[in-house]
């Protein structure tokens, strides 16, 4: 094994003693590209095989019509994009979805739904679907908005792996992204799923006009929940026309994987996952990603409403840079 250097090692210690402050992390932004890349690759190294990645499949089993005011989602029903509002899917269905997935390689398979949270009768179904899903032989995921008392444990008991529930962006920008629930909900519906026993996937999504304290706070606090969620999904704004982040900036591409760097850093134990965004990057800044410490991706064509790099594309990258599925 290849040597660890001393800073990254100190890095990889405050991590693990939780005690990310965002002043550190914004030190860790500062740093030169050369320096961050590098300490984040020991790190990476450190803990997981640095030629491996994890495949996960993702798809919409209820489409539009949500009530919630997410300023980067065409599925808010708040807003006028070409997203349709579809019924939730029927179990047979999202089964095929699951088998095709998995003959593509993928061993996760993630089913998103478009509610401010999952009443009783939609419960019903989708643990239904969890457990189809689960005897396939991959592991589960669902994200279903938030979550009421005794919910997380009907999904645990249905055979659950993961629940994906980001935080979206930094407590302090929150309010000027989403206003019609909290930061503090998101992460009281974390709380439920962690003390069902279930892993947590929670990360966020740059680009949305927050600032560089912003992204540095929102690592430090993902680093610092009790532990660090098992999946962080790091996302790239796709700027969808109709809601209210359509004519963002795009965000610099060094930046990006300044975000991917940190946040291996500061949770060395978690699968760091390239999400939304990841059709329009190169495969030149994809490697550069994977090097910072990513090494988990959505492997399929579409990412609930928007489009994702594609699993032949996916596939040719892979041989190319010599990486094997975990």
């Amino acid at each position: 094994m290849n040597t660890i250097s001393p800073s990254a090692v100190a890095a990889a210690k405050d991590a693990a003693a939780s005690k990310w402050t965002v002043s550190k992390v914004e030190a860790l932004y500062q740093l030169p590209l050369m320096e961050l890349l590098y300490q984040a690759h020991q790190v990476h190294r450190a803990n997981f095989d640095p030629n491996a990645i994890q495949r996960s499949a993702l798809i919409s089993i209820k489409t539009g019509g949500c009530s919630e005011d997410c300023s980067y989602c065409s599925q808010s029903a708040r807003y006028q994009t070409d997203t349709d509002r579809e019924a939730l899917m029927q179990v047979e269905e999202v089964l095929q979805a699951a088998k095709d997935a998995k003959a593509n390689g993928a061993t996760r398979f993630c089913m998103g739904a478009a509610w401010r949270g999952p009443k009783e009768k939609q419960m019903e179904v989708v643990t239904e679907m969890i457990r189809e899903v689960k005897a396939l032989g991959m592991e589960t995921c669902v994200t279903l908005g938030m979550l009421k008392d005794g919910q997380a444990e009907q999904l645990k008991a249905a055979g659950l792996d993961y629940y994906n529930h980001n935080v979206d962006t930094d407590a302090d920008f929150y309010e000027k992204v989403i206003t019609t629930h909290t930061h503090a909900d998101r992460l009281d519906t974390i709380s439920m799923v962690r003390n069902a026993g279930i892993k947590v996937c929670s990360g966020g999504i740059l680009g949305m006009g927050e600032s560089r304290r912003n992204r540095a706070a929102m690592v430090a606090q993902l680093a610092n929940l009790n532990p660090a969620p098992d999946s962080v999904p790091i996302n790239n704004l796709v700027a969808i026309p109709g809601t209210p982040l359509a004519a963002s900036e795009k965000l610099d591409n060094f930046e990006f994987v300044r975000t991917i760097a940190a946040a291996r850093i500061t949770m060395p134990k978690s699968y760091i996952r390239l999400s939304a965004g990841r059709e329009s990057m190169s495969e030149e800044l994809q490697a550069m990603c994977f090097f910072a410490g990513a090494n988990s991706i959505f492997y399929c064509e579409k990412l609930l409403t928007t489009m994702n790099a594609g699993t032949n594309r996916d596939v040719a990258m892979f041989e190319k840079l010599g990486l094997k599925a975990i």
